[in-house]
Formats: C-alpha cells, structure tokens, sequence
C-alpha cells in the first residue's frame, strides 16, 4: 500500500512539474488566488485556402506609388496585338489581404492580361491621417488603373479596354471605380496622373454597394459593417459597438458618404457591371451574412435600373443570368468588338 501512494504522489508531482513549466506564468501565479475568468474563446479561424495556381507575374511588385503597399503584378497575355486588361483589387475589409491571391488562367487564355494590385489599409492611411481612411485605398486603386494605361504601349495593353474585379472589399473598390468620375487631370505635370481612372466595365463577388449605415441597416437589419472604413471605433464604455457609432455619427460624414459610397455614384453614362453572391436576396431582413449579403446587389440593381446602367446580378436560384461567373462577364465585355 505503501509503495502504491508513494508512486502515485511522484507521478501526481511529475505532472504538476510539466504544467508550470508550460506555462511560465503559472509559476509565478499565487496558488491561493482564484484565477480571473477569461474570455471565451474565439472560434478557430478558417484555414486559409490555397492561393490560385497558375503562371508567375510576368512582372512583379511593380511600384505605382512611393508606399510599400503601392505595388501591382503584371500577368502578361500572349498577343501580338494590344490586349484588354483585368484590374484585379483583393478583399479583406481594406485591412488585410494580398495581391498574390488572383486566379489569372480564365484570362490569360481568352487574351487578357491582368493586373493584381497592393493598396494601403485603412490601419495605415490612419496612422498617416488621411480622412477618411478608405480614402486612400480607394485613391490608390484609381492611381493603379492610370498608372497601368501609362504602361499601354510597354506592357501591350489597349487602355481603352480596362476591366475591374475583385471580393468583398475589392469589389466595393471596383465599383467606386466604375462609378466616380475621371480622375484624370490633364494639366499635372504627373503623366501618370493625366491617365483616366475610368472603366470599361466591372464583375464582382461579395460586394458592399454602400457604405450608408442608415441604407445598410434598411437593407439588412444586422449590418455591422463599414465604420472602420470610415475611422470609427467601438465604444465599450458605453456599450456601443463601432456599427453604433458608425450610425450616431452618419449626420456628420454625409459628404464623405456621398464621395465614397459607391451606390451614391452611379450616373447614367456609368458601365456596366456584374454582381455576383451567394444566398438570394431578402430585403429587410436579419442574413447569415450582412457583409456580403445580396440585398447589397438588389438595392444597386434597383439604382443602376433607374439610370440606365447596365446591372446584372447573380445568385443561387437567379433565372434569366447571361453570364453566370464573374469571369464570364468580363471576358465577353473586354473582348466585345
């Protein structure tokens, strides 16, 4: 009996030795004090998915800007003749993501070439103070597509056939793009910035249409989106989370909305675009999903109608789609005769 307790005590004593010297701060910790409660924990993060294949830039990091972030990739298309380009602006809430992520075959083979930008977060346009900090994600998307037609004639791009796509945030980006006015000054002194900033058309996946918290809490009740775009924070002082804040303060942004929100923009000499999502719209209601939601797409659907701009949109169940991928509407745009 004996013998039993006393290696039960060293194996008890073993195991207690290889848990504190896990976790060092269990060491110091007083035994005799309850620990504090943690947070619960957040679910694990998805696995990042595999980057597209396909060929290496044909160029790469190409600078645009003076930024780390202003930098593009170059996939060169196979012709002898000039050939339409995709601007390609990656998701991740103008916080996160990278160029490196872009599917470029379905282009390539149908002689397109592709453009995959950087840009700078919203987290470094407000460490530099630019307000609103989505300004100046957005300005560099619209400083890479002119920088890309001042490389028409090097790269072998028509700069009269330049499309735009991209995900989430991207998209949102692409249709800033495809909605705002030139942005081409013909007086600077900048060559770069003499080049239009305009769009032959746009496809997106996942898009924010706007960036109106009163429209998006109309549109999908849930909304919780957009705040950061516009440099607000939560506010747990007063139990207010940053899409509260975001709302409270709208009186006070209308201008920036009305710049920086794309279903704002939309004129009737605008192109056309494509919207692509998951789960059918259902205005009004609480989604899985209000991100990314298709209400998003109806609602600008519903604006470009009134225009006279050419909207298509597309999700499960959708009837009468002429091109069902976003690939698809680009390619039969670009390469329309």
């Amino acid at each position: 009996m004996r013998r039993s307790l006393f290696i039960t005590g060293c194996l008890l004593f073993a195991l207690v030795g290889r848990l504190t010297a896990a976790d060092p701060a269990a060491v110091k910790e007083n035994p005799a004090k309850k620990p504090e409660a943690t947070p619960a924990a957040k679910a694990p993060a998805k696995p990042a998915t595999p980057a597209p294949s396909g060929p290496p830039p044909t160029l790469a990091n190409v600078k645009y800007g003076d930024h780390e972030r202003q930098v593009v990739d170059f996939y060169k298309a196979d012709s002898k003749t000039p050939t339409p380009v995709v601007i390609y602006i990656h998701g991740g809430s103008w916080l996160g993501g990278d160029k490196g992520r872009v599917s470029t075959e379905p282009y390539l083979r149908e002689g397109i070439s592709v453009v995959s930008i950087n840009y700078r977060y919203v987290s470094q346009a407000l460490a530099a103070g630019v307000k609103p900090p989505v300004k100046a994600s957005l300005h560099d998307a619209a400083r890479a597509v002119q920088f890309v037609r001042s490389k028409a004639a090097e790269w072998n791009i028509d700069p009269t056939r330049v499309g735009a796509s991209g995900g989430s945030a991207g998209a949102c980006s692409s249709l800033w793009l495809a909605f705002h006015p030139d942005m081409a000054d013909p007086k600077s002194e900048d060559p770069v910035a003499r080049q239009s900033s305009r769009l032959l058309c746009a496809a997106v996946s996942g898009a924010q249409t706007s960036l109106d918290p009163k429209q998006m809490q109309e549109w999908m009740p849930n909304s919780s989106y957009g705040g950061h775009a516009f440099g607000f924070d939560a506010d747990p002082a007063n139990k207010k989370s940053r899409f509260q804040v975001f709302l409270e303060n709208r009186e006070q942004i209308l201008d920036w909305i009305k710049e920086y929100s794309p279903y704002e923009l939309v004129t009737s000499d605008d192109p056309p675009v494509g919207l692509y999502y998951g789960a059918p719209p259902a205005m009004g209601t609480v989604t899985n999903d209000p991100t990314h939601s298709a209400n998003f797409g109806l609602g600008l659907q519903e604006k470009c109608k009134a225009q006279g701009v050419e909207c298509e949109l597309f999700y499960t169940g959708a009837k009468d789609v002429k091109h069902p991928t976003v690939q698809a509407f680009l390619i039969d745009k670009l390469k329309a005769k």
